[in-house]
């Protein structure tokens, strides 16, 4: 009986000392570099470093006021510009579609993406959330170092990854995973065999019918323990329909970002209240100033800005003349459309963020590589240097509602940071040429420095 008394407080004292040596701070990393960039400011600090311990940001200033303490690790990135870790605020890392011949394009009545994303639905889940990783990975390399996962990635794919990448089992990016997306019928994948169509929608999609239904949709995926609600509006959507997917959402202090391309759906989810506003081709002066009003956020997505897809689809099949020629024009009309709506947004004073909306393979690139490319493209577009940086960093962090973790190089948030080698204000394609990745503290990528 003595001994059970004396194990009983010896295990007891053995763990308190676990849990206290878990708790205590691991060897603290300085990172010292030319300049440091701050989006939010525009101001440059140079020289600069920035002491981090454990996982977090403690200290930022001049090399000579912030010293490393006795046993911290020295990372010196010589003149290179220090940033904080990219933000893609709209992305889909489980699907990678090819785009589809010519011959077989002009078959099918379901565009480019459907095929892909049909192939993607009905092969193994187990092979896509792979794919997935994969994908998390090259984004992560290249700098992303927290992404917004908007659907397509089937019934559990994202919030999944998401938790693999938590626990430390595989690379990738901070996810906020959304689950399935909810549609209504017909926005997706039309002229299905009736028989299978709704088997094959479920493990993609959460159908909004009414009220009730759209509220269940909610429910079903908060189940899966999402981040966020992401809706695809068409002017079947009525606004009593996406109110209710907002309010059952901000009930469990959810945001809800729709999708949402035409002037109707546009105005659908300003009515509903929706959080952000993705794509927003059509969006006019009126709703941007209603937007503005009520806090929405504008989230672009420069996909296909410039000549992207006409290269994508060459990377892939052959083209006709007579499409390259079609592609060629309307990859300029476009793209002077884009222009005038970058305008009119900077104009509005209406909050935005900028997300690649990626979701296709190209051929000889990295997802990664791919990703970051549509970020630069927003500067041909008429926009800043600097404002496409907030873009992507505190702006993005703010529409997430991950302010206070993420977006900037200061003291209490995560360490995450990227370094270019030159100065992405005088040229903004450095984004496309990191070379230096660090998320949560730990090294990723590193082309630069000396230890």
């Amino acid at each position: 009986m003595k001994q059970v008394r004396m194990i009983l407080p010896l295990a007891a004292f053995v763990l308190v000392v676990g849990q206290l040596l878990a708790q205590s701070p691991g060897p603290a990393t300085l990172v010292r570099a030319g300049r440091l960039l701050d989006p939010k400011t525009g101001n440059v600090l140079a020289p600069a470093a920035v002491l981090i311990e454990d996982n977090k940001i403690k200290e930022v200033g001049p090399p000579s006021k912030v010293q490393a303490p006795a046993g911290a690790r020295i990372i010196d990135l010589g003149e290179a510009t220090l940033l904080p870790g990219l933000i893609d605020s709209h992305t889909h890392l489980l699907v990678d579609p090819v785009v589809p011949a010519e011959a077989e394009r002009s078959r099918r009545y379901n565009g480019d993406f459907a095929t892909g994303l049909l192939l993607a639905i009905v092969e193994s889940p187990s092979k896509r959330v792979l794919m997935g990783a994969q994908l998390a990975r090259e984004d992560l390399e290249s700098g992303i170092t927290t992404v917004r996962n908007l659907g397509h990635s089937g019934i559990d794919g994202d919030t999944e990854l998401r938790d693999a990448i938590k626990a430390g089992r595989v690379p990738g990016p901070r996810i906020l995973a959304s689950g399935r997306k909810l549609i209504t019928r017909g926005s997706y994948i039309q002229s299905l065999n009736s028989a299978l169509a709704d088997a094959i929608l479920q493990q993609e999609f959460l159908l909004i019918d009414g009220a009730d239904r759209a509220r269940e949709a909610v429910r079903l995926n908060e189940f899966q323990n999402v981040d966020v609600i992401k809706v695809t509006a068409d002017e079947n959507l009525t606004v009593p329909e996406l109110a209710a997917v907002v309010e059952e959402a901000h009930r469990d202090h959810l945001k809800v970002a729709v999708h949402a391309v035409d002037k109707t759906s546009i105005q659908t989810a300003i009515d509903a209240g929706a959080d952000s506003i993705e794509h927003g081709n059509q969006v006019t002066d009126e709703q941007l100033k209603q937007m503005r009003d009520k806090g929405i956020f504008f989230d672009l997505t420069p996909s296909f800005y410039g000549d992207f897809f006409t290269r994508l689809t060459e990377a892939t099949v052959v083209m006709s003349p007579a499409r390259r020629e079609r592609w060629a024009k309307l990859d300029v009309s476009d793209s002077q459309t884009y222009d005038i709506l970058v305008q009119h947004v900077l104009k509005s004073g209406v909050k935005f963020a900028a997300g690649s909306d990626m979701g296709w393979c190209f051929p000889g690139k990295t997802r990664g590589q791919t990703s970051v490319s549509r970020f630069p493209v927003l500067h041909q577009a008429g926009m800043p240097s600097i404002d496409v940086l907030r873009a992507i960093t505190t702006n993005a962090a703010e529409m997430l509602g991950w302010q206070d973790r993420i977006g900037a190089i200061e003291p209490g948030k995560f360490a995450d940071l990227v370094a270019v080698a030159g100065d992405p204000i005088a040229d903004i394609t450095e984004l496309e040429r990191v070379r230096f990745v660090m998320k949560d503290g730990q090294v990723v990528r590193n082309d630069l420095a000396s230890h």
